[in-house]
């Protein structure tokens, strides 16, 4: 290992470190705009430069490019280097519309931290600037070429990290442009890293545009709900509305970005017409008096029926202490139905995926990032878990072999042109994987005794389950689930015995239904009545359900999520409830009449709900969700790399294992 001195600071780094990278191992700052952690280097802002005092090479270099080596003697502070650095910023300056006070990049720029850093102040060239044409990038994405740089940072992350096609950098010279061909919305699902991985304010967010700046925000670390992976997220909210998310760093998860779906998806969270007035018959009433009615119909109910006509419904969608406290509900009332999937097979499947994975053999991002040989049997990664299908691109970009798994496959389907139908939508052509690879028909044709570190993404399908259980333990797996939570609530349902909701209808048994946070899919037989629904989304429940309990979205409370591999992130509150004050139109705005609280801010999430409930039913005293079982996760910190739950053998749940 090379060891090197840094301003005085002896370092001692891996080989193939660069003294940038060596550097920042002991906190010592050095400005860059082209190099990123995920990308790598590529020497085209120069801003890095440092005075190699002594050792293998001397005088002034570009610290991103020069790899650690024994003997160096680097400064940063000396005054040839700290003197480039400030010329290149010059430099970097003279184009720039110097539009701070409009960019919505205000606050958290690199290039106006730099910039204040070296001490400028005064513009000394007074020519004519070089200007450029934006183009319309979509509607997600603004874009501002006259701030850019020149870092090379967006191309190199959408052509090479991402692999999309229809964005690189044209022109020569001082007139290089980064953009399209010709106008039009960016294709790849990844594209809004733009914004996060862009140093200056060239790509900023539209969705947020012109609202806040980056000190106004309300944020906090959180975990993506819009599929199985559980990717770390910081959204940020301002005066009750989620006006956009970035992308928070976790190595072992999603690395440094998110998905568009991610990132993109703040409409529902702040819809203004989404479940926040608590209603009893269509009435509005207090979340308390709502309370009181279901308890009261609740007792009328069981009277009339008992406890085994009624269902506790629970969801993949709804953080874990909720699902742990629907189960507790069930028990306390001796329910006769546990259900926390809707369809039997997707029960069954989701239950046996979770079964086969252990602490050593569950396959987190990172490990498909890292495999040698990856195989996908029975799973459309782009729809189902795209940030899963940039993982896959990684391995594929440091020589992985990758295959497709799928028998029945047309020549058509293989290369992305698989046309979907869905009710109300015409065909649409799906996507192609960004990376190649090659169709075989079983897992046992797969060169497994080849790789080191092969990886299996499979689908919680019967085709999937089937393929995976003649592989060999030295793979890992990787499933893709239906819901942020879908595994732990497998773990809950194996734990409670619970059912799916179509195998309790169709028992005949069930008259009643209580909901939280699930979606129905199918219509209810004549005679069963939904006697109460919580849910921060209209669904089938709260248009059906007698009582309709407003609760929190996940940005607007604490909890947890247990993700596609098994492992427990805590995301923590961002936002408070209530309406927002942009987007009402006159039937949905509030009366206008001073309070302590904001409008629609009396909902709750459904763990305190259920727990408000049972004592109304008689319980005492409520246990808090995490005891028992679930002890171990009472500490989880938002933030960190998380928890994995899974057993160290098949089967059910035992030891837990931890990462």
């Amino acid at each position: 290992m090379p060891k090197l001195i840094i301003d005085d600071i002896p370092v001692e780094v891996p080989e193939g470190t660069t003294v940038l990278e060596a550097a920042q191992s002991v906190d010592i700052p050095i400005p860059h705009f082209c190099w990123h952690p995920a990308l790598g280097k590529a020497g085209a802002c120069r801003v890095c430069a440092v005075k190699m005092l002594d050792g293998p090479v001397k005088g002034v270099q570009m610290s991103c490019m020069l790899p650690a080596q024994d003997g160096m003697v680097v400064s940063t502070t000396d005054d040839e280097a700290v003197s480039m650095r400030r010329s290149v910023i010059e430099w970097l300056m003279i184009n720039h519309p110097h539009d701070c006070p409009v960019c919505d990049e205000g606050g958290e720029c690199q290039l106006q931290d730099y910039t204040i850093a070296g001490g400028h102040g005064i513009r000394r060239y007074d020519g004519k600037k070089r200007t450029h044409v934006n183009q319309y990038l979509g509607e997600y994405i603004e874009h501002e070429m006259n701030r850019c740089i020149q870092c090379y940072r967006c191309v190199r992350f959408y052509q090479e990290y991402a692999g999309g096609t229809d964005f690189g950098v044209m022109g020569r010279a001082a007139m290089v442009y980064f953009g399209r061909q010709e106008e039009g919305p960016l294709q790849s699902p990844f594209s809004g890293n733009l914004v996060d991985i862009c140093p200056t304010g060239v790509f900023t967010d539209k969705t947020a545009r012109f609202r806040a700046r980056y000190w106004d925000y309300d944020m906090a670390p959180s975990v993506c709900p819009h599929c199985s992976l559980g990717c770390n997220t910081v959204p940020m909210a301002r005066y009750r509305e989620l006006l956009k998310t970035t992308a928070r760093r976790n190595d072992r998860v999603n690395g440094w970005f998110i998905c568009d779906r991610g990132r993109f998806a703040n409409a529902v969270v702040n819809a203004p017409d989404r479940p926040r007035q608590a209603l009893v018959d269509g009435t509005p009433v207090s979340l308390d008096e709502a309370l009181d009615a279901v308890a009261a119909r609740l007792g009328d109910f069981l009277e009339l029926h008992g406890p085994q006509a009624l269902a506790i419904v629970g969801s993949p969608r709804m953080d874990l202490e909720g699902n742990i406290m629907a189960a507790r509900l069930r028990e306390f009332l001796g329910a006769g139905a546990l259900c926390y999937f809707d369809d039997a097979d997707q029960a069954h499947l989701t239950g046996a995926a979770a079964a086969l994975l252990t602490a050593d053999d569950s396959a987190s991002q990172e490990d498909v990032r890292n495999a040698d040989l990856i195989a996908l049997v029975g799973c459309d990664l782009l729809e189902e878990a795209p940030m899963m299908a940039l993982a896959v691109r990684q391995a594929w970009r440091s020589g992985a072999k990758i295959y497709l798994i799928e028998p029945t496959l047309s020549q058509r389907t293989l290369w992305g042109l698989k046309e979907r139908v869905a009710e109300g939508r015409e065909r649409e052509e799906v996507k192609p994987l960004p990376f190649e690879y090659a169709h075989v028909t079983s897992l046992a044709d797969l060169p497994l005794a080849e790789a080191k570190r092969p990886v299996i993404i499979c689908g919680a399908t019967a085709e999937g389950l089937d393929a995976v259980q003649s592989v060999p333990r030295t793979a890992k797996l990787a499933f893709i689930l239906d819901g942020p939570n879908a595994f732990g609530c497998a773990e809950l349902a194996r734990q409670h015995n619970a059912v799916a909701l179509s195998t309790a209808l169709a028992s005949g048994r069930i008259k009643g239904i209580i909901s939280f946070e699930a979606d129905l899919s199918r219509d209810l037989p004549e005679g069963v009545a939904v006697l109460a629904a919580a849910d921060w989304r209209p669904t089938g429940f709260t248009h059906r359900a007698g009582v309709l309990l407003p609760a929190t979205a996940w940005v607007e409370q604490t909890g947890i999520y247990v993700n596609n591999e098994g492992r427990a992130q805590r995301f923590k509150k961002v936002m408070n409830p209530g309406l927002p004050i942009k987007g009402l139109t006159p039937e949905l705005h509030p009366p206008r009449t001073h309070g302590k609280t904001a409008p629609g801010s009396d909902v709750a999430p459904s763990a305190r709900l259920i727990a408000a409930l049972m004592q109304r039913l008689g319980e005492a005293e409520v246990e808090e969700p995490l005891s028992g079982p679930w002890e171990g996760l009472r500490g989880l910190e938002a933030g960190g790399e998380g928890k994995k739950l899974q057993a160290t053998t098949p089967g059910p749940l035992g030891p837990r294992g931890s990462s």
